[in-house]
C-alpha cells in the first residue's frame, strides 16, 4: 500500500485520488496521492475455456482439451472462449487477427497513422539548421505552414498529443519566410 513519505505509515484508501492535499492520520504531514484505480480494485476475472467432457465435443484448435464455443469467421477454426477475439462483430482467431494486421485488411484495426506534426516540424527545422541545404527553406517553409494549417484537426498519434509541434513549425517557418523577404528586399535595393 502507499506510505506517508514522512512517517512511513500506510495511508488509508480514502486519501487516494482525493482533491487537494490531505493530512496523514499519524503525523499530520500534508500528502497527496494520485494513483491508478487498479491499485485498490481487484483484478478483473479472465475468461477461461471449459474443459471437454466427452470426446465427441469439438475442441479448440489451439487448446485441444478446451471446449470450442465459436468458429473463426476468417478461417473456420474452432475456438475456445480464451482464443476468441471479437472485433467489429466478427469472431477471429489470433492467427487471423495477426494476418489481418500484417496485410492491413482489417478496417477496424488501426495499424498506422501519419504524424503530420512531425512532418511539419521536420520541414521547418531540418533544412534551416543544415548549412548545406539552407536555401531549401524557401520551399519547405511554406510547405510546413500549409501542412500545419491543413492538418491542424487531423488525428495525431494514437496517444494524445498537443499542438505544440505545429505551433513551433509555424513560428520557424514564418521566421524563415521573413528572412527570405528581408534578403530579397536587400537584393532589390
Amino acid at each position: 500500500m502507499i506510505q506517508c513519505t514522512k512517517c512511513e505509515v500506510s495511508l488509508p484508501v480514502e486519501l487516494l485520488n482525493a482533491p487537494g492535499l490531505s493530512a496523514c492520520p499519524q503525523c499530520g504531514a500534508l500528502v497527496r496521492v494520485d494513483a491508478f484505480p487498479a491499485l485498490v480494485n481487484p483484478p478483473a476475472s479472465t475468461q477461461e475455456g471449459e474443459k471437454l467432457v466427452t470426446d465427441t465435443e469439438a475442441g479448440c484448435f489451439f487448446h485441444p482439451r478446451k471446449k470450442a464455443v465459436v468458429s473463426c469467421d476468417g478461417c473456420g477454426r474452432f475456438l475456445c472462449a480464451l482464443c476468441d477475439v471479437e472485433i467489429g462483430g466478427r469472431h477471429l482467431c489470433p492467427l487471423c487477427l495477426e494476418t489481418g494486421k500484417k496485410k492491413k485488411k482489417m478496417k477496424n484495426l488501426e495499424t498506422h497513422r501519419e504524424l503530420y506534426d512531425n512532418i511539419s516540424l521536420s520541414l521547418a527545422v531540418i533544412p534551416g539548421i543544415t548549412l548545406i541545404f539552407w536555401f531549401l527553406t524557401i520551399i519547405t517553409a511554406p510547405m510546413s505552414i500549409y501542412i500545419a494549417i491543413r492538418h491542424w484537426n487531423s488525428p495525431t498519434s494514437i496517444l494524445p498529443r498537443t499542438k505544440v509541434r505545429f505551433i513551433i513549425a509555424i513560428i520557424f517557418s514564418l521566421l524563415q519566410i521573413g528572412g527570405w523577404a528581408l534578403l530579397f528586399t536587400k537584393w532589390l535595393t
